[in-house]
C-alpha cells in the first residue's frame, strides 16, 4: 500500500500516477472519502466508549431510582456503542480495501504510457551477423537439450524437459548466478514455493494478474509462486529488521509457476513463454532513502550476468502503464534474439519502495529507535528463458553451440555439440 499521508496531503500526485499507469484517478477520491468516514466512525465510537465509561462511574455512585434510571441509560448505550463499533469495523474494511486498490506511486522520471513506450537507456554489445540461423527450439531438440514433444504428453502445452546437457546448462547458469550473488553480499536461499493467501496478497500478485497465478484451493488454500520474490517478501513479514548495517540482501533460487493466462498463441514455441521455469532472484530489505541507489546496483548485478553470457542487450526504462501494482520504477534488460530480429526480455529489477513492507507489516528503527516501514527491491539474477538468448547467440554454422568462457566453467565443457 501506498503511504495514506502521501494520499491526504498530495491527493494530485497520487491521481497523477494512476493516470500515468492508465488506471482510475477517482480511486484516490474513493479513497479519501472512505478515509474520512473510517476517521468519523473512530470518533463516534470513542466518544460512546467514553460516555459508557463515564456512566458506569455515575452507577456506581448512584441508589435508588437514580441508579435504575442510570442502568437504563447504560442499556441503551451499551447498544449505540455495539452499533458504533460495527459501524467503525465496516468503515475500517471499506477504507483497507479502498487502500489497497491504489497501485505504487510512479516514480519521478519513469516514462509514461504503456507496454510500448518505454525509454531505451543504452545497448550494450552488437548482434552478430548469423547467416540463416536456426532457433532454440531447432538447436536444442538437435542437441539433446530439450524434448517439448515429451514435455507436452506428460503436461500438457506449455511444459518441457532440460535433458542431458540442457538440464547440465541450466543448472550451470543458476549456479553461477548463486555464486556471483554470495560474492556481492547476497544471501542464498532455496524458499518454499508454495505460500499462504495473506503473503502472496501481500506483494501485490493478487490484483490484476492473479488470474496468472495457480491457487491450490479446496482444502489447501495455498498459492504457486511465479517468483521467489513472493516467499521472500514474506521472509520478514511481521517483523522490525535491524538495517544498522546497511539492507538485507537474499537471492531465492526456485521453480516458478505462471498460468500465462491471455497469452494464448503468443510464443508458443518453445521456452520463452511456459508454465513452468526456474530462477534466481534478488531481492533486498532497505531504508527508503537507500532505495533508489539499491535498484542501481541491482541492474548493474544484472548487467554483469548478462556479461558472463556474452549477449547482445539493451536497457529500458519501462513505462509507468506497463508496471506491475507494486513497482514504483523498473528496468528490464532484453536480450537479442537472432531469430526473431528483437530483443526480448531476460532480467527485470523493480524499486517497489515501502509498498510491499507497508502492506506485510515488515519495518525497521530509526536513528531514534522508532519503527519505519522499510523498503524492497527485487531484480532477475537468472532463469530459464536465458537459455534461448544462449543458445541462438552461441549457434555455429556446424550446428554446436560455443560457450562463452565464464560460463563454460560451470558447466564443464566450451561447447555444446551433438552426441
Amino acid at each position: 500500500m501506498i503511504d495514506l499521508k502521501t494520499v491526504r496531503d498530495n491527493p494530485d500526485l497520487v491521481r497523477t500516477s494512476q493516470r500515468s499507469r492508465g488506471e482510475d484517478p477517482g480511486l484516490v477520491d474513493a479513497l479519501l472519502a472512505a478515509d474520512a468516514e473510517r476517521r468519523a466512525a473512530i470518533v463516534e465510537a470513542d466518544a460512546l466508549r467514553s460516555e459508557q465509561k463515564s456512566l458506569g462511574k455515575q452507577v456506581g455512585k448512584a441508589q435508588g431510582e437514580e441508579k435504575q434510571a442510570l442502568l437504563a441509560k447504560g442499556k441503551q448505550l451499551a447498544e449505540q456503542v455495539k452499533a458504533a463499533v460495527s459501524r467503525q469495523s465496516e468503515a475500517d474494511a471499506a477504507a483497507t480495501k479502498a487502500h489497497r486498490a491504489i497501485s505504487n506511486i510512479v516514480a519521478e522520471g519513469a516514462p509514461a504510457g504503456g507496454e510500448d513506450d518505454y525509454v531505451v537507456l543504452e545497448h550494450v554489445g552488437e548482434p552478430r551477423d548469423i547467416e540463416n540461423p536456426k532457433d532454440h527450439l531447432e538447436i536444442g531438440e538437435s542437441l539433446g537439450l530439450l524434448d517439448m514433444e515429451r514435455g507436452a504428453k506428460v503436461s500438457g502445452s506449455r511444459f518441457y524437459f532440460l535433458t542431458g546437457q540442457g538440464a547440465h546448462l541450466q543448472l550451470a547458469l543458476l549456479n553461477m548466478a548463486a555464486q556471483k550473488a554470495t560474492a556481492n553480499g547476497f544471501t542464498l536461499m532455496i524458499p518454499p514455493v508454495l505460500v499462504r493467501p495473506e503473503v502472496m496478497e501481500g506483494t501485490g500478485f493478487l490484483g490484476a494478474h492473479a488470474d496468472e497465478v495457480y491457487h491450490l484451493d479446496k482444502d489447501d488454500d495455498l498459492y504457486l509462486v511465479g517468483t521467489s520474490e513472493v516467499p521472500l517478501a514474506g521472509y520478514h513479514m511481521d517483523e522490525i529488521l535491524d538495517l544498522s548495517d546497511g539492507p538485507k540482501r537474499y537471492a531465492g533460487w526456485s521453480t516458478c509457476f505462471r498460468r500465462e493466462a491471455g497469452s494464448y498463441g503468443k510464443d508458443t514455441r518453445g521456452i520463452i513463454r511456459v508454465h513452468q521455469f526456474d530462477k534466481v532472484e534478488g531481492f533486498v530489505y532497505c531504508r527508503p532513502e537507500d532505495a533508489a541507489a539499491e535498484h542501481q546496483r541491482l541492474l548493474g548485478w544484472e548487467k554483469d550476468m548478462l556479461a558472463a553470457i556474452d549477449v547482445p542487450y539493451r536497457v529500458i526504462d519501462v513505462a509507468g502503464g506497463d508496471l506491475g501494482s507494486s513497482a514504483s520504477r523498473k528496468y528490464d534488460c532484453e536480450a537479442w534474439i537472432p531469430t526473431q530480429g528483437t530483443y526480448r526480455e531476460l532480467t527485470s529489477t523493480s524499486n517497489c519502495t515501502t509498498f510491499q513492507a507497508r502492506r506485510l507489516s515488515i519495518r525497521y528503527r530509526d536513528e531514534n529507535g522508532k519503527p519505519q516501514t522499510a523498503a524492497t527491491l527485487n531484480g532477475t539474477l537468472a532463469t530459464t528463458r536465458w537459455l534461448v538468448a544462449i543458445l541462438e547467440n552461441h549457434q555455429q554454422p556446424d550446428g554446436s553451440v560455443r560457450l562463452p568462457a565464464e560460463l563454460a566453467k560451470f558447466v564443464g565443457t566450451d561447447v555444446l555439440a551433438p552426441r
